[in-house]
This record gives C-alpha cells, structure tokens and sequence, in this order.
C-alpha cells in the first residue's frame, strides 16, 4: 500500500519540532522552507495544535521577533514564559532579538533528506 503524502501542515510540524530548545524561527521562515506555503499558513498550522502538543510552537514567532497573538489570551503569555524558561530573553519593546536567537534552519543534509528547500540566508546557501 502507498504511503499517503503528508500534507504541507504536517511538513511544518516536521521542521518546527526541529527548532532547537533556547532559539526561535519565524512563520515566514517555516513556510520558506517548506515550500508551497505562507507565514500565516505556519501560523494556522500551530494555532491548530492542542494543548498538550509535543511539537515547540513556541519557538516560531512573527518577523519582527514578536509574538502573535492567538484566539487565545492567554496563549501570548505562555509562549513568552516558555521561551523565557529556555533562556530566550526579550527586549525592552516586547520583541527577541532575531541575530541573537534565530535559528539558521535545519541542517542542509536533512533538508535534502526530507524534500525542502535550501535556506538562502545560510552561508553557502
């Protein structure tokens, strides 16, 4: 039996639960990688994940280092506390330093092994 082809939500999943503890990537930068995809698809895609998730959507952010809110008014400061309890730190506008904390993606050979795009902004990229 073929396997069913995973949807473009589940290939964020995928590379959001890459994200490493005490970084932060940006929606714009999970949809980039996965092709085929918006930031505010990423956005939807993590803003669907119950609560007990294991997938760290609390490490994808907006473009200027800031958490969106979410349906939930609550879930603002449960992300900030999440990524302050990984050390993440926040400047005195609300927002996380993005040279400081960005993740540079995935690893180029685990890109190629699961079919997305290079990142143009790594070096040799």
């Amino acid at each position: 039996m073929a396997e069913k082809a995973e949807s473009v939500y589940q290939k964020m999943l995928l590379v959001v639960r890459e994200i490493p503890w005490g970084r932060v990537a940006t929606y714009g930068q999970i949809a980039w990688i996965v092709g085929a995809a918006t930031p505010r698809m990423a956005g939807y895609a993590l803003g669907g994940l119950p609560v007990d998730t294991n997938v760290p959507w609390q490490r994808v952010v907006n473009s200027r280092g800031g958490i969106s809110p979410r349906g939930d008014p609550l879930a603002t400061d449960r992300q900030r506390n999440l990524l302050a309890e990984e050390g993440v730190q926040f400047l005195a506008d609300g927002r996380i330093d993005l040279d400081y904390y960005g993740w540079e993606g995935p690893d180029p050979d685990w890109l190629e092994g699961h079919g997305f795009t290079r990142l143009p902004w790594r070096p040799g990229g």
